[in-house]
């Protein structure tokens, strides 16, 4: 591998480090029950140990499965399949974790604009969809013939009607363009402070505030689909109470878990990839020295590029 530049700070694993952390993972042989999954990374196929997972156990479950496209994550490849195979495959463990959900559950899938037609009559068909969820993706090629793909989707899914929905955790701190006063010349609906004019708005399905993980942001690993802590921060809040236990069954580099952790819930993850669920460990012990998340400071989300230095 070529040198990395000096202000490059994604996160890799020393020879030392890997056997370090490859020692605290999670390899099942057997049933899981659900005092030995809390805090655990398991490094598995999720597909052959999902008989083995418990039922109800996860409060909030995080759901970003390979989309349907030829890619390379780290030593093993998904390649893009025919549309109705996509689904029968998605269909092969989605009833699998749809069992693992409490009653009053909710679940969150990710997708991009060609899978998302796929997956979403398989979640109405288990479970009740709230919302469409789309953020925009500030990096990515630029296409000649064809508008720039700078967006994903998530679907908000829950399993009943009671469900926890913490809309005052997950306002988002926008700046005033246009600060309107009352007659008496006070602000209305702003506040005024060193950093500026800003609002508390309520949060939509339409997020236009997160930056994808890059190679200046310490939260950076080579993981090819990386989720910003930024985007799980606002689901975790606005979907569990501290002490809950957030459940990702394609965990990748780990960003649920480290997001869950730093925000005082509980968390488990399923990864197949060795190197990832070594990486997720390393960024978990890393999180006990920093907890902090880019873009949520003061208990508030922040604009891009408005948040104030620390």
């Amino acid at each position: 591998m070529a040198p990395r530049a000096p202000r490059n700070r994604t996160l890799t694993l020393s020879e030392d480090e890997r056997e370090h952390f490859a020692a605290r993972l999670l390899r099942p042989d057997g049933p899981l029950p659900p005092d030995r999954l809390r805090g655990r990374t398991i490094h598995a196929d999720l597909l052959e140990i999902q008989a083995w997972l418990p039922e109800s156990f996860a409060d909030l479950v995080f759901l970003d499965p390979p989309y349907n496209l030829s890619k390379t994550y780290g030593a093993r490849s998904f390649r893009r399949l025919p549309p109705k195979r996509y689904a029968a495959w998605v269909e092969r463990w989605l009833p699998g974790i749809v069992r693992t959900l409490q009653p009053t559950a909710s679940l969150y899938f990710c997708a991009d604009w060609r899978t998302s037609p796929l997956v979403y009559p398989l979640l109405a068909r288990h479970l009740i969809v709230r919302s469409r969820i789309t953020w925009e993706r500030e990096k990515g090629r630029g296409a000649r013939r064809n508008w720039k793909n700078a967006s994903e989707d998530i679907w908000f899914c829950t399993r009943s009607d009671d469900y926890t929905f913490n809309v005052d955790a997950v306002k988002l701190r926008r700046r005033v363009h246009a600060p309107y006063r009352s007659a008496e010349g006070e602000p209305k609906d702003w506040q005024h402070d060193e950093a500026g004019r800003f609002r508390l708005t309520h949060p939509s399905n339409l997020w236009t505030d997160l930056s994808v993980p890059f190679w200046s942001m310490p939260e950076n690993t080579d993981h090819p689909a990386q989720k910003p802590e930024k985007l799980l921060a606002r689901v975790i809040l606005a979907s569990s109470s501290p002490d809950d236990l957030v459940f990702d069954p394609f965990l990748g580099s780990g960003t649920t878990s480290v997001a869950a952790r730093k925000l005082g819930r509980h968390y488990v993850g399923v990864e197949i990839d060795e190197t990832y669920c070594c990486l997720a460990e390393k960024r978990l012990a890393l999180a006990d020295q920093d907890p902090r998340i880019q873009g949520y400071h003061d208990g508030m989300f922040w604009e891009r590029g408005s948040q104030p230095r620390r």
